[in-house]
């Protein structure tokens, strides 16, 4: 896995999340991290026949059942696949079993191949299609989980951006309502004088107006006092002369 360090580390992320959805019982991230681990598998298998192919030591179709085996075994056992990264695997692994019923619906487990009858020979022209056709569809899977981890990535960070802005924007409300509050309190705190000077006032003029009315009824007492003094003085007078 020197010459693929990327593929390696995600399949070790990968069997991360499918042990961790395993312990949860998560049946939604187990199909879903299903789909990635038949893809990522198929791929580095696929990526392993065509190196030993090129390196001239072609493997059988049962040594390329035991190298899928091995890599889900990877994908189970956390110890596993630290000896897998390191390189230091003494012979072919077999995953859990449990661990395999647990993601067996979304990720077809690999199976021995039919060994072919005595005396029959594959064509080679045919095998040999049939191997480009399996090996682009195992990229075409390999390049979809890529662009499906991707959009997840880009998902997430579009839902962050919106999470801060949403919460900048509560702090800007939460900021105007408290303003919004501030200002009322200091409205009511005004209209509470006002209507106590009004209150005031209204007593000063309802004292004032008993104060008129009070000397209004003195001065008409005193008129009439002058008046009947001024009588009297006149029949006074008329007598003595």
């Amino acid at each position: 896995m020197r010459r693929r360090p990327q593929e390696a580390q995600s399949l070790i992320s990968l069997g991360k999340g499918l042990r961790q959805a395993h312990r949860n019982l998560d049946g939604e991230q187990l199909r879903e991290l299903g789909r990635r681990q038949h893809a990522l598998v198929g791929a580095l298998a696929r990526e392993a026949r065509q190196l030993a192919q090129a390196a001239g030591q072609p493997i059988s179709d049962e040594a390329q059942y035991e190298v899928e085996a091995t890599l889900h075994a990877v994908l189970a056992d956390p110890q596993a696949a630290r000896e897998w990264a390191t390189g230091h695997l003494a012979r072919p692994l077999s995953p859990p079993i449990g661990f395999t019923e647990a993601v067996q619906t979304a990720v077809p487990q690999p199976k021995p191949p039919a060994r072919p009858a005595s005396g029959r020979k594959q064509e080679p022209r045919r095998e040999r299609e049939r191997e480009q056709e399996q090996e682009q569809e195992q990229r075409r899977k390999l390049d979809q989980a890529r662009k499906d981890a991707r959009a997840t990535e880009e998902e997430a960070h579009a839902l962050e951006a919106k999470k801060k802005q949403a919460e900048a924007e509560k702090e800007q409300a939460e900021q105007a309502l408290e303003e919004a509050e501030e200002r009322a309190s200091a409205l009511a705190r005004e209209l509470k004088e006002a209507q106590q000077q009004r209150q005031g006032a209204r007593n000063s003029a309802r004292e004032a107006r008993e104060r008129a009315q009070a000397a209004e009824r003195a001065a008409g007492t005193a008129r009439r006092k002058a008046q009947r003094a001024a009588e009297t003085a006149e029949r006074l007078a008329a007598e003595s002369s």
